[in-house]
């Protein structure tokens, strides 16, 4: 990886900024765009607002041998409860915001010779969950758009996957373990006997980016602690 550059957006906490720290120590040159700085040694950091009509891209590099796309939100409310204003606030965050950085950064993963891209979807776009109809919509949306750029990319050597995490201990993510009860809950839900961690999504995003993963394009990943496939 060293000598790549890679943009991250939503590198200022959680996952994205775990991965920024860990590609810096692969020799990646990290790009962050976000609207808040990540604050990180050997970061180029740009202040970007994906929910505007037109963010800037100005600042895209001619080329880019990676994007990894973080923003995302966590709105767990009854179904009858949720607004229109919420499931457009979501798929504007998590959806229109990826479509909108990856057709700015389109001509620049082409100049790449081996470009990739990740994205974030949730474990509860495949495993239905009370309250998550907003979430699950707007990243089941992700999904659909990894899976059909992926395709429509591949021959200009860009590949796309999927990271469909379930509960990780991110910043977004603090009040569900708040407590020692809720940590010890959320533990037991998991098949492997744990919630998740940035390090946790981070590895396996840095491996996508890769040219270990070189033949691997067009999936959805879960990174879930077995939750959305096993029932012991």
């Amino acid at each position: 990886m060293t000598g790549k550059t890679v943009l991250i957006v939503g590198a200022s906490s959680g996952i994205g900024k775990s991965l920024a720290q860990l590609l810096i120590k692969q020799g990646v040159s990290v790009i962050s765009a976000s609207r808040n700085n990540p604050e990180l040694e050997d970061v180029k950091h740009y202040t970007l607002d994906v929910t505007t009509a037109e963010p800037d891209f100005s600042f895209l590099p001619e080329t880019l041998d990676g994007l990894v796309y973080c923003p995302g939100s966590i709105n767990l409310r009854p179904f009858q409860r949720l607004t229109i204003a919420d499931f457009q606030k979501d798929m504007e965050v998590n959806f229109l915001g990826a479509v909108k950085t990856l057709q700015a950064a389109f001509k620049s993963l082409k100049k790449s010779e081996s470009a990739s891209v990740v994205l974030f979807s949730t474990v509860a776009s495949k495993l239905g969950m009370n309250f998550h109809s907003s979430i699950a919509s707007a990243k089941a949306a992700v999904e659909g758009l990894g899976k059909s750029l992926a395709a429509e990319w591949s021959s200009q050597h860009i590949r796309v996957n999927v990271l469909a995490p379930s509960l990780t201990a991110t910043p977004l993510a603090e009040r569900l373990l708040a407590t020692d009860d809720k940590k010890e809950a959320s533990n037991k839900r998991h098949p492997i006997g744990r919630y998740g961690t940035t390090h946790d999504l981070a590895e396996m995003a840095s491996f996508l980016l890769s040219p270990k993963s070189s033949w691997i394009t067009g999936q959805v990943i879960g990174i879930d602690g077995g939750v959305g496939s096993l029932k012991p």
